[in-house]
């Protein structure tokens, strides 16, 4: 294997120059830099991460755990959290949890013997305030639908005022008995018990019983079946997720119910196939790229030690009018 002082030995300059080249530093002059490059080339050298990481104690690799690749959203997030890592110059590495306390914890444990310098959390099922040993020595960041520990990190959703200012939006439109369509209480992480608490918040307060609609996942499949048994008089959703609320606009053209003629609908998320449904789908649009850049941004500080007491920010959000709200 080639090594950094072969290099800089067939060069002849200092195994020194040769790093400084590698991690383009100041301070070689064009020639110099030029000759190592080529020599780089010609010999086929490639650093080595483990010696760099005994060096630096960092591996330059951080860790992005969510419940499954397979939603839309967890994979938007990814590519999202992995353009703004690679700008601070960290690379990202990917897991699935399962949505189970168990794989989050097996997260964040794969996180260490890995050596990876700090990890981005998508908590579902484990209680954060189980997680407070492992954020004393493993930099760490939660996000979503748990309810925030005060001695951790922690980006959230705005879940209950954007689920309100969608219930107030279809109300505006003209609906007037309007549903919220998600999980059973029981299998209904904090996140998405908040956006139903937003949405029973609106309905009092515009003087509406509340109208609760089972879906058994957040699978589109899950939403058409719901919405093909939409109660009468419904006439107007507010759906979990877009993911759910895409099947919700299948299920009601089976049904033979005009969008949003009948039925006006409202998702949540704003997923990038959201504005190609047919009628496009109005959604609480939460700042996604906020939420990426401050739980990348949060976790190198972290990881940089100039971090001080743990913080928890709630992202900014819009409501996006689009045709399926009218």
């Amino acid at each position: 294997m080639v090594t950094l002082a072969d290099v800089a030995r067939l060069v002849g300059v200092s195994a020194m120059t040769v790093s400084n080249v590698v991690h383009d530093r100041p301070g070689v002059s064009d020639d110099v830099r030029r000759r190592v490059q080529e020599a780089i080339v010609a010999t086929g050298y490639r650093p080595n991460p483990s010696a760099q990481a005994l060096k630096s104690g960092r591996t330059g690799v951080i860790g992005l755990a969510v419940p499954s690749l397979g939603a839309a959203y967890f994979g938007q997030l990814a590519v999202r959290v992995g353009a703004v890592a690679a700008a601070r110059g960290y690379r990202l590495a990917v897991e699935q949890t399962g949505a189970r306390v168990a794989g989050e914890v097996e997260a964040i444990a794969t996180s260490r013997r890995t050596a990876l310098d700090g990890l981005i959390l998508s908590v579902v099922d484990a209680d954060p305030s189980d997680l407070r040993g492992y954020a004393a020595d493993t930099p760490l960041v939660l996000l979503g639908e748990r309810a925030p520990d005060r001695e951790i990190d922690h980006v959230s959703m705005p879940n209950d005022v954007g689920a309100e200012a969608a219930t107030r939006h279809l109300w505006t439109q003209g609906s007037r008995r309007i549903a919220f369509m998600g999980p059973e209480a029981s299998d209904r992480p904090d996140g998405l018990a908040r956006r139903l608490a937003g949405y029973e918040s609106a309905v009092a307060d515009l003087g509406q019983s509340p109208v609760r609609i089972a879906a058994p996942t957040l699978s589109m499949e899950a939403g058409r079946a719901a919405a093909r048994a939409l109660p009468a008089g419904v006439d107007g959703v507010v759906a979990a997720t877009d993911t759910l609320a895409l099947g919700v606009l299948r299920g009601l053209a089976d049904a033979g119910r005009t969008v949003p003629g009948q039925v006006r609908v409202v998702g949540f998320d704003d997923l990038d196939e959201s504005p190609y449904a047919v009628p496009s789908l109005s959604s609480v649009r939460p700042d996604h790229d906020w939420m990426a850049e401050l739980a990348v941004a949060t976790l190198v500080e972290r990881i940089e030690g100039r971090a001080g007491p743990a913080v928890a920010h709630v992202a900014p959000f819009v409501l996006v009018e689009r045709e399926s709200s009218g």
